[in-house]
């Protein structure tokens, strides 16, 4: 059962369990005040503005109870997906490196973009090909993505960045950078190759409805 964790202030969290479902996870919410359900196979932080980005995106959250459990289950070897406001949390709680910053435009980002598939042999990447282009939705105005220059240096040379902002053609060039993020970066793995954060949305991206099914293949990374 993949346990999709609801703070105050999540509003992804649905989203995040109809994708799943649509997939044929067994997925259901669980407040953060109440442990994790023994059955749980994987984890969701999903999108919001828990707290209301007191202080900073996922501050509070990363802090909030359940989060301990969250870090217990993510080092024997459980799958956690942190998505935008979950990838504040999955940061501020030392999930994975960096931090997601207010965006270089100071301004809100509500649109489509396109990601560079970086590694495609994690995971969460593995339904992709290397150098492929995916069309995600985002939602943030905290999403630009900073890390200091020895620790990028690492991240990179352990081929952990997942994704990279482009355009459409798989170029990665500050116009294709939606917030500014420090090398275009848009979703990065822990130290464990099961902790993953990205801030685009591969959950508004998984139901044929929707037009877009881009974002399946990184919510199937739950099938390990």
């Amino acid at each position: 059962m993949i346990a999709v964790v609801q703070f105050g202030g999540s509003n992804c969290d649905r989203d995040a369990v109809r994708a799943l479902s649509d997939l044929g996870f067994e997925a259901r919410r669980v407040w953060h005040e109440d442990p994790l359900p023994e059955a749980t196979t994987g984890i969701v932080l999903p999108g919001g503005f828990s707290y209301g980005d007191y202080l900073r995106g996922g501050a509070m959250a990363a802090r909030s109870p359940i989060m301990a459990s969250v870090r217990e289950a993510a080092e024997d070897g459980v799958p956690v997906l942190g998505v935008c406001n979950g990838a504040q949390i999955g940061c501020e709680s030392g999930l994975t490196p960096g931090a997601f910053t207010t965006n270089a435009s100071a301004r809100f980002q509500c649109e489509h973009v396109y990601l560079r598939v970086e590694n495609a042999d994690t995971r969460w990447t593995a339904a992709y090909e290397e150098g492929e282009v995916i069309e995600l939705p985002i939602a943030h105005g905290e999403g630009r993505f900073e890390l200091d220059a020895e620790r990028y240096e690492a991240l990179e040379a352990d081929d952990r960045v997942l994704f990279r902002y482009c355009d459409e053609d798989g170029n990665v060039t500050d116009e294709a950078n939606p917030n500014g993020s420090l090398g275009n970066v848009a979703g990065v793995l822990g130290d464990s190759e099961s902790v993953a954060v990205l801030m685009p949305h591969p959950e508004r991206a998984s139901l044929p409805q929707l037009g877009n099914t881009d974002g399946r293949g990184v919510l199937a990374g739950f099938e390990g």
